[in-house]
């Protein structure tokens, strides 16, 4: 299987959603299926799965569906599920612990494996079995430990100095919830993630969708 397949980044950001739907059927053993239920549940087109399908080769046929394993498992490949990533979780207030809390995570391969804060009220409880530790003791954890991301779950005002650390220690990927948009060097990898952006964007398609439903209640 060639995992290093070029794709675009508009298809990188759909690969994600196919691959939660896809787990689902096969968890209900469901062996096939057709673009035309793809385009329903992911609110997407029927052509524009088939357009994104046709990247992995041989896997539908006209009437008769796509194999969901073999699918599963391209698509796995190619967002890299094929292997496991260990996590460290930097901030454990509410949002840290209910991150940590989150079993989904381990499903996909992405472990957490140690949480920090500076707290002191916080060092020394469990989230899920694992002591919290100082923020202190991150750079010796790390050298004992591999660490692939670091979870950045921090005040805004900190995380630019969180980062610039997990990034002199090494790790090479960081997930920031931090609110802020982080810069990092080209060999880091980042995914910063704004919920206010989310209930924006939620906010936006209920204003469309009154809207729309309001223009078709109107009498002729």
């Amino acid at each position: 299987m060639n995992c290093e397949k070029k794709v675009s980044n508009a298809l990188i950001r759909r690969l994600p959603k196919y691959y939660r739907y896809l787990s689902t059927l096969q968890q209900m053993r469901i062996s096939r299926v057709s673009s035309k239920d793809l385009s329903q549940r992911l609110g997407i087109t029927s052509s524009q799965v088939r357009q994104d399908f046709f990247h992995f080769g041989g896997f539908g046929l006209q009437g008769y569906g796509y194999d969901v394993a073999s699918l599963l498992q391209e698509i796995g490949c190619i967002l890299g599920l094929d292997r496991t990533y260990n996590m460290a979780l930097i901030g454990a207030g509410n949002l840290g612990q209910a991150i940590a809390k989150h079993s989904s995570f381990e499903k996909r391969g992405f472990q957490i494996i140690g949480v920090f804060d500076a707290n002191p009220h916080l060092i020394g409880k469990q989230i899920k079995g694992i002591d919290i530790q100082h923020y202190d003791q991150l750079e010796d954890f790390v050298k004992r430990h591999s660490v692939d991301i670091a979870v950045i779950t921090v005040p805004r005002i900190y995380a630019q100095d969180v980062m610039q650390r997990v990034v002199d220690l090494g790790i090479k990927g960081i997930w920031n919830f931090a609110s802020v948009e982080l810069d990092v060097p080209e060999d880091v990898s980042i995914e910063n993630i704004h919920l206010s952006e989310s209930l924006m964007t939620l906010a936006y398609e209920m204003k469309r969708k009154k809207e729309k439903t309001q223009k078709r209640s109107k009498p002729l």
